[in-house]
């Protein structure tokens, strides 16, 4: 019979194959970590993900419908479907990516991944049929198992003094790709350099720095794996299974916060450029393409000095717990004060608005930190580091699934809404404010050990 699990793993343990009754003793994760330079190398590496799958949106639309002549009115569905598949393949494999961790290495399978993504992307632009479109989006979502294996790895790099920090980059990675990805795609496209295929440079610009990470990472990047876990171990210990981990206490509240979170920001994300280009009088704010991209650019910024100045410090003081309860604050105060901007434009209040709107931008920016709380929550209720990789990539396959659906879920109902004769715009920002009111709700369910501060190396192991 097997013996229960055991807890006491260190965060070198496998991915997802720990041995049930395995006592070898790994080396200390503490001792172990890498440097900060390890922690970026692996958040530039994080990066290319969201890259990868942003560059497109800009001229997706424009290139289905030369490509392939359909009608105008066909292309927003296959456009929809084509932006869509990246996260869909995705999700059906992040396990499976978790899994040639364990099997082959943390640092093969990241190169590997890291490599195929490269190369997908980079050949997007040379499509001539909607098949090739639709094929290579999709072995871009193959290897798109990267950000599993960068999620453990930082993990593994990092004590229990430094994942705040180490967890703020990861964040800040992942925006940073989410903004050069659609200006890669917008600044690049038709450029006249390759005329027989206009749509080319952006996608080999962002196959390029997705090989230049790759390269990286080849060459500079260490194996977090302990030196013990042979590959044929790793393959014939029993696992954890996805089951064994839903039982385990905390675990599921958690799953559904991070999801809850996700979900509030990819809805936000869809709909911000949509409702700055939308007029005054039907409430939005009714900004140029100028306007628009220096308001997506200050968040930009702004998120970056909360998570890098502010959220290391305040996760240590407080704890994963209350920075998510303040942050549900953060967002009923943000949407009130964008609901306040919305009206000082539709009545003409230009100095108020322009007081108004950016200190509502600025403020709204720092819930970026609940996106990075969640994430060492996740950490926090992981029944043993060696169930740590199979916890991040349930957590991550919920993401993938998410973002494939909300983007066109919530602009949806934010065009519905201003086709509404009372209310209009602001139902769809009082549809937010109560998805936020449930994500408090929720987070009464919380473990106590996601509300404890973070504990001291010594701590932990006295």
């Amino acid at each position: 019979m097997a013996g229960p699990r055991q807890a006491g793993a260190s965060e070198t343990s496998p991915l997802l194959s720990p041995s049930r009754d395995g006592d070898g003793e790994s080396p200390d994760a503490g001792t172990s970590a890498g440097s900060m330079g390890q922690v970026i190398l692996l958040c530039c590496a994080r990066a290319i993900d969201p890259l990868a799958f942003f560059t497109i949106f800009p001229f997706a639309n424009q290139m289905i419908a030369e490509t392939t002549g359909m009608k105008e009115s066909n292309v927003g569905f296959y456009s929809g479907i084509i932006e869509s598949l990246f996260s869909v393949t995705q999700m059906l494999l992040m396990i499976p990516w978790a899994r040639a961790a364990d099997r082959i290495g943390r640092k093969p399978t990241l190169v590997l991944s890291l490599a195929g993504l490269s190369v997908s992307s980079a050949l997007f632009g040379f499509s001539q049929t909607l098949g090739q479109m639709i094929f290579l989006r999709c072995l871009a979502g193959v290897f798109g198992g990267t950000v599993v294996t960068v999620r453990v790895m930082i993990s593994e790099n990092s004590t229990p003094d430094t994942q705040a920090r180490a967890f703020s980059y990861f964040s800040l990675a992942n925006t940073i790709g989410t903004v050069v990805g659609p200006l890669l795609g917008g600044a690049l496209s038709r450029p006249g350099v390759i005329p027989q295929f206009p749509y080319a440079l952006p996608t080999v610009a962002a196959g390029g720095i997705g090989a230049v990470v790759t390269v990286a990472c080849m060459f500079l990047g260490n194996e977090t794996r302990a030196p013990g876990e042979s590959g044929h171990k790793a393959a014939t210990a029993s696992p954890w299974t996805t089951a064994e981990i839903l039982r385990s206490p905390g675990v599921r509240p958690v799953l559904y916060i991070y999801g809850h979170s996700m979900l509030l920001a990819f809805a936000y994300t869809a709909v911000s450029p949509v409702f700055y280009f939308t007029s005054p009088k039907l409430g939005g704010y009714g900004f140029s393409p100028f306007f628009i991209s220096l308001f997506l650019g200050g968040s930009g910024i702004a998120q970056t000095t909360w998570l890098l100045l502010v959220y290391p410090s305040l996760h240590k003081r407080l704890g994963s717990g209350r920075v998510l309860r303040g942050m549900c604050a953060v967002w009923i105060v943000f949407l009130a004060g964008t609901v306040g901007a919305s009206l000082l434009r539709h009545y003409g209040e230009t100095v108020a608005f322009w007081i108004l709107a950016p200190l509502a931008l600025m403020l709204g920016s720092s819930v970026a930190m609940q996106l990075t709380a969640i994430q060492l929550a996740l950490d926090a209720v992981s029944p043993s580091p060696a169930a740590l990789g199979t916890l991040n990539a349930m957590a991550l396959a919920i993401i993938s699934c998410l973002r494939a659906v909300a983007p066109a879920l919530f602009t949806s109902l934010y065009a519905s809404s201003l086709k509404l004769a009372i209310g209009g715009v602001y139902v769809f920002w009082a549809v937010l404010g109560a998805l936020v009111v449930i994500l408090m709700i929720a987070l009464r369910w919380l473990p106590e050990q996601v509300e404890r501060p973070p504990q001291k190396p010594d701590q932990t192991r006295a």
